[in-house]
């Protein structure tokens, strides 16, 4: 992460604009938007601009600019951004491209990049191949295009690689107070992260939204989650990928289970960075936080005037978090004195038509849902069109939501199913009394569970630092079973008494030794139930003969005591993420890894409470907890043997690619748990 200050940059008094056409555009949107600082054209032929004095160079300006926009071709750009960084200015937008981003059309792109950098030295720019940034609480814009911002005093910023994408947020018409809007294009020196922290400094900014094509810096990503969770204004982060990295022969079961969008989404998690899918969901989720910050819990209530809506809003819950608790008693009385005897009294509530049109009622309905101590309370109303109907009972409704919200001091939502049904004024009048005005059903559970999720990782302790030791590169070498068995065994975890054997005739004396019923298995073959290369509950020493010598070719067999039937088996591995390292990746094991795809992935280091909470999210809980009266699993012994293969990663970080044990069988309780399989690939 960057350590030069972002201030003159994002807040300028002074902007210096450098080029032709898109530099006359940034002088443009700055006049339209009230900027009160100086504008100083450069240009070499021009003597003014939009009335303004044109100056020749760096050098003929008055002083070095707070800002600068600079809209000429790549290779005069480091020029300017030389001269800029020598003179003393606050920052640069580079808008050209060029550069490393276009290193597959452009041999020299990457050497010009370097050239860029070296030439900024300690001064802050934004790019290359990006827009710049717009300035909603001061009217500054380093900005070369149209925008649909407009001054405001408070709101939320929204940052992105994207500069079309930021044109487009900036369009929207759903009541978002947008403070500042900053591109960062190929992010060459500044960060979307570093911006994001310039910007949580800002009082007037509520809450801060990423638009992220990847993640370069854990280090910066975690500094972004200290400062957010410090200064109580949370991230909401859209990452794009979810398709996955490229794909590769999954050597483990694990390597299966452990994308990189997985991986994103618990560590995002761990951090108490909200995390979204879609452009709408994230300004939705913005506008929640920006009107209440984080919620204290995912309960939420629901009242349309139809049941087709409260159906909708049942519905949409279900796969999520978030939950529609029950009525509380002392609510009943008066919601039924209000409503009536032939309402249905529930949770998403169709409260009918009875209270429409009359101010007085629907208050006193709303007010006494709000009462229920629920986290966010909803009222689906979408409006009529203005150009052909009359929305006055509408409008209504919406006082009477404002008005209960107010006496309860509960927080309240207006929840239009359709977002052309949210009419602009209107939402701006709801969002300005601290009523959030909702477009989308799925969109305002989504930003509900987000807002929720913050809450909770910002009420536990602050997070262990994230595992960060690169690969020591080298050739990778895979582990016989054996041999990883005796490396995990090492470090606490249990695993089946076994000897090796290196033919047929061998392996029968072998289990002689161990004593029957065995497990017979050919080493050095991965998936070993897809390639015939296990044999189970061999009686006898003929019977692990014949086992033996119907196998595939290896580099000998291991021989183990049947382990009793287990309550579930599980499956524990870790694989390293180009971007995030190491993590750990736990869920059904045995042959159901892919057909059940029950799995969560912790990123490490891991406490026994991380690991705790992480089994109880799994389906496969259930058969561990006892599931319609069947034995009970070892709990313990399960926490104790995930918790010693996290420790055997962490301390063999440097080295280790990829552990895969399954199963992890989970014995009834007080018997323990046995690693039956196990994986290591790592560096030599």
């Amino acid at each position: 992460m960057t350590s030069r200050p972002l201030d003159r940059l994002l807040r300028p008094q002074t902007i210096a604009v450098f080029g032709g056409r898109e530099a006359r555009r940034v002088i443009e949107q700055c006049d339209r938007m009230g900027f009160a600082g100086e504008i100083w054209p450069v240009h070499p032929k021009l003597d003014e601009v939009l009335g303004r004095r044109c100056y020749r160079s760096v050098s003929d300006l008055p002083s070095a600019p707070e800002a600068a926009f600079v809209g000429v071709n790549r290779t005069l750009t480091v020029e300017i951004v030389r001269s800029l960084s020598e003179a003393g200015a606050g920052g640069a937008v580079c808008y050209a491209s060029g550069f490393s981003e276009a290193t597959g059309e452009l041999e020299d792109g990457a050497e010009l990049q370097r050239a860029l950098l070296e030439a900024a030295g300690d001064m802050p720019i934004l790019g290359p191949n990006c827009y710049g940034l717009i300035n909603g609480l001061d009217g500054a814009l380093l900005w070369p295009d149209q925008h649909g911002m407009q001054r405001i005093e408070r709101g939320v910023a929204i940052l992105t690689q994207s500069s079309n994408i930021a044109i487009n947020l900036t369009m929207q018409t759903r009541g978002l107070p947008i403070a500042y809007v900053v591109t960062a294009g190929n992010q060459a020196q500044t960060s979307l992260a570093d911006v994001a922290c310039a910007l949580i400094d800002d009082p007037r900014v509520t809450a801060v939204g990423l638009h992220v094509e990847g993640f370069g810096d854990l280090a910066a990503l975690e500094r972004l989650a200290a400062i957010a969770r410090w200064s109580r204004k949370p991230v909401v982060v859209l990452k794009v990928g979810r398709s996955e990295q490229a794909k590769r022969v999954a050597v483990s079961h694990t390597a299966s289970l452990a994308g990189s969008d997985a991986v994103a989404d618990a560590v995002l998690a761990r951090l108490g960075l909200g995390r979204v899918q879609t452009l709408p969901a994230l300004l939705e989720t913005l506008k929640l936080l920006h009107v209440a910050g984080p919620l204290a819990s995912h309960s939420i209530s629901s009242m349309s005037c139809s049941g087709g809506e409260a159906s909708l809003m049942a519905d949409a819950a279900v796969g999520r978090k978030v939950e529609f608790p029950a009525l509380q008693p002392q609510q009943l009385p008066r919601l039924r004195r209000v409503l009536g005897e032939m309402v249905t009294l529930s949770n998403p509530l169709d409260y009918h038509t009875f209270v429409w049109g009359d101010l007085a009622r629907q208050t006193e309905a709303f007010g006494a849902m709000f009462e229920g101590g629920y986290a966010l309370n909803l009222v689906v109303l979408d409006f009529p069109r203005g150009d052909r109907c009359d929305a006055s009972e509408w409008a209504m409704t919406a006082d009477a939501v404002i008005a209960a919200a107010a006496v309860t001091g509960a927080l309240a939502g207006v929840l239009a199913t359709l977002p052309e049904n949210m009419p602009e004024p209107i939402a701006d009048r709801l969002m300005a009394n601290g009523i959030v005005a909702f477009c989308g059903i799925d969109e305002t559970i989504i930003a509900a569970e987000v807002a929720a999720g913050i809450g909770q990782a910002w009420e536990a302790p602050p997070p262990l630092p994230l595992l960060d030791v690169p690969s020591m590169g080298g050739e990778i070498e895979t582990l016989t079973e054996a041999d990883a068995k005796t490396e995990l065994a090492a470090c606490g975890l249990p695993v089946p008494r076994g000897l090796q054997a290196f033919s047929s005739r061998e392996a029968a004396e072998q289990a002689e030794r161990l004593g029957f019923p065995v497990v017979l298995k050919a080493l050095g073959i991965a998936h070993k139930t897809e390639a015939g290369a296990v044999a189970l509950n061999l009686r006898n020493s003929e019977a692990v003969s014949d086992a033996a010598a119907a196998m595939p070719p290896n580099s000998g067999y291991l021989v183990e005591k049947m382990i009793n039937p287990p309550v579930a088996e599980l499956i524990v591995g870790a694989i390293r993420d180009p971007v995030f390292g190491l993590s750990l990746t736990l869920g059904a094991g045995g042959i159901f890894v892919e057909l059940l795809e029950d799995s969560i992935i912790l990123p490490l280091p891991a406490t026994k409470t991380d690991i705790h909470a992480a089994i109880s999210r799994l389906k496969l809980a259930k058969l561990i907890y006892g599931y319609r009266g069947r034995p009970k699993g070892d709990l313990e012994a399960v926490v104790d043997a995930v918790s010693a293969a996290a420790d055997y990663v962490v301390m063999n970080a440097a080295r280790l690619e990829e552990l895969d044990i399954n199963p992890l069988m989970v014995l009834p309780e007080g018997d323990g748990v046995v690693a039956v399989d196990a994986l290591i690939r790592r560096r030599r």
